[in-house]
C-alpha cells in the first residue's frame, strides 16, 4: 500500500483533475443560467487545438492561452445564439458541436501543418510553466515544481466562482434566471443577456482547460485529445449539485480514480496472486503516449493428449480451424483496451 499511496499519486490526481475542474466550472455558469451545456467536450477540443496552433506560431504559451479562451468563448457564443435566440434544442445543439470538433481540428491541421493527425511539437520552453517556474522566488517545494500554474489557477477560479455565485448581485441574477426566469424578468433582469454571459463564460473556462491539455500536459494537439473529459466534467458537475467546491471535489475523485489505475500498475496483485498487467506504452513526439500493439495470442489451445489421439490429418485440420491463417491480421486478436489518461490511449496486455 505504501507503494501506491505516495506523493506522486497526489500530484498525478491534481494534474488529471485540472481540465475536469475548468470544464465543470464552465458548465456550472452555463447551467446555472438555464442553458444545458452538453458541448463541453467540443469546447475543450476547440481550446486545445487553438492553443497548440497559436503557441506554435507565436512562441508564447500565454498568447496561446488567450487564443484558446477566445476560441472557446466564440464556440460557446454560437451555442448560445442557437439555443437562446433561435430556440434550438440545447442537447442536440451541444451534441452537434461535439461531433463538429471531432473532425474540424483535423481538417484545419491538415491545411495549416500538412498533417491531419496532430500539430507540430512545441518546444519545451514555450509550454505552460509550473508554479515554481512562473514564480521562482517561492520556496522550492516539490508540489510547486510538479503542478502546473493552470492547476493553481483552477483552484483560484473555484473560490472566485463560489464568491461570485453566492455573494454578488450578478450571481444572484444568474441563479434567478436559471431557477425562475419569469420572476427574474418581472424584476427587470435581462434574462437573455445574463444567459449569454453565462454561456460565453462557460466557453472561456473550457477553453482554458483545453489549452492545458495541449500546451500544459502535452506539447501538441492530437485528434480527439479530450477523450471524454467534457462528459466526465458534466457528470462531476451533476455529482457536485452545481456547487463550485463540491464540483471540484467530485473532479478530484475522478482524477484520483484515474491516477490509481496508473499507480497500481506492477505494484498491486490480483486475487489470483498475479501482478496487475503493466500498461506498455511508447512516449512519442511531444510526450504523447501511444499504444504498443501486442503480439497476437491464441484464444484456444489443443491439449497434447488430443493431439496424440488425433491423426496427423485431423490434427492439421483442427489446427487450421483453431488458428486460421489470417488470425494475426484480425483486428481483435489482442486484448487492447483504451482509456483516457492525460489525454492518452494506453495498451493493456492481458
Amino acid at each position: 500500500m505504501r507503494q501506491i499511496f505516495t506523493l506522486s499519486l497526489v500530484f498525478s490526481t491534481i494534474r488529471l483533475a485540472t481540465p475536469l475542474v475548468l470544464a465543470a466550472l464552465g458548465g456550472l455558469y452555463s447551467e446555472r443560467s438555464g442553458v444545458i451545456n452538453i458541448a463541453l467536450e467540443g469546447l475543450l477540443l476547440a481550446g486545445a487545438f487553438t492553443a497548440a496552433s497559436v503557441t506554435y506560431y507565436a512562441h508564447s504559451p500565454w498568447v496561446g492561452l488567450g487564443a484558446a479562451m477566445m476560441a472557446g468563448a466564440f464556440v460557446a457564443y454560437i451555442l448560445a445564439l442557437a439555443c437562446i435566440r433561435f430556440k434550438a434544442d440545447q442537447v442536440v445543439t451541444g451534441t452537434g458541436i461535439n461531433i463538429l470538433f471531432i473532425g474540424l481540428p483535423a481538417v484545419l491541421s491538415g491545411a495549416l501543418f500538412l498533417s491531419s493527425g496532430s500539430t507540430p511539437q512545441i518546444p519545451k520552453e514555450n509550454l505552460l510553466p509550473t508554479v515554481y517556474g512562473l514564480l521562482p522566488f517561492f520556496p522550492h517545494w516539490r508540489i510547486l515544481s510538479e503542478v502546473s500554474v493552470i492547476s493553481l489557477l483552477a483552484l483560484i477560479l473555484v473560490l472566485i466562482t463560489r464568491y461570485v455565485l453566492f455573494r454578488t448581485p450578478f450571481g444572484l441574477r444568474l441563479r434567478a434566471v436559471g431557477e425562475n426566469p419569469e420572476a427574474a424578468d418581472a424584476a427587470g433582469v435581462g434574462v437573455n443577456r445574463i444567459r449569454y454571459v453565462g454561456v460565453v463564460l462557460s466557453g472561456a473556462l473550457a477553453g482554458i482547460g483545453g489549452a492545458y491539455l495541449s500546451i500544459g500536459q502535452s506539447s501538441l494537439f492530437t485528434r480527439n485529445m479530450a477523450a471524454g473529459r467534457g462528459f466526465i466534467a458534466l457528470a462531476a458537475l451533476i455529482f457536485g449539485k452545481w456547487r463550485p467546491v463540491q464540483t471540484m471535489l467530485a473532479c478530484l475523485l475522478f482524477g484520483l480514480a484515474d491516477a490509481l489505475t496508473i499507480q497500481m500498475q506492477g505494484v498491486a496483485k490480483l486475487p489470483s496472486g498475479e501482478d496487475i498487467p503493466v500498461r506498455r506504452y511508447d512516449r512519442g513526439a511531444g510526450g504523447l503516449y501511444r499504444p504498443i500493439a501486442s503480439a497476437p495470442r491464441p484464444r484456444h489451445s489443443l491439449s497434447k493428449r488430443k493431439m496424440k489421439k488425433a491423426s496427423s490429418g485431423d490434427a492439421h485440420r483442427l489446427s487450421k480451424e483453431r488458428y486460421p491463417p489470417d488470425f494475426a491480421h484480425s483486428p481483435d486478436n489482442g486484448n487492447i483496451s483504451s482509456g483516457w489518461n492525460c489525454g492518452v490511449s494506453l495498451c493493456a496486455h492481458a
